[in-house]
């Protein structure tokens, strides 16, 4: 295993210097699922919904969740994001929505939290916008899927 970069020598906290990486086109891919009763994704896909458009308020959330990233995770660093897609899918044979969102960039630093954080707060902004009828929704498998670029190249999970 890798030493962890965010600890100093004496084991504080710091901020990772990205400032002599190379410049390169990086992407990150995350996913996330929320599985709701059969009755909820029906009022959501059918637009039922009292507070309105679940999808439409979960895609802007999760767009300005992947921007505002680095003032909710501490040592994240502020990036210029060129991209950010949220896309939510229902899945009405598993009673489920799932969510995926990608970041785009060129820079000296990764977007996989930037995509991580979109695909949750989604997910989270569907739990809010629906727990009034289930309270028993689950969030779960918040995970990355994809990223490229930089030092590490491509990577996709198996």
């Amino acid at each position: 295993m890798n030493n962890l970069t965010h600890l100093d020598s004496q084991g504080r906290a710091q901020m990772v210097d990205v400032g002599a990486k190379e410049i390169s086109q990086r992407s990150a891919t995350a996913e996330a699922v929320v599985i709701m009763q059969p009755e909820t994704l029906a009022m959501i896909t059918e637009g039922k919904h009292k507070k309105g458009d679940v999808f439409a308020v979960a895609r802007i959330a999760g767009i300005q969740a992947a921007k505002k990233c680095p003032e909710l995770i501490p040592l994240c660093h502020p990036l210029m994001l060129s991209s950010v897609t949220v896309e939510l899918e229902a899945d009405t044979a598993n009673s489920q929505v799932k969510i995926s969102a990608r970041c785009k960039l060129a820079g000296q630093t990764g977007v996989e939290m930037e995509a991580l954080t979109a695909a949750s707060v989604a997910a989270l902004t569907i739990y809010d916008m629906c727990k009034a009828v289930d309270k028993g929704m689950t969030i779960s498998q918040i995970q990355l899927v994809e990223k490229s670029g930089g030092k590490s190249g491509q990577w996709r999970r198996a």
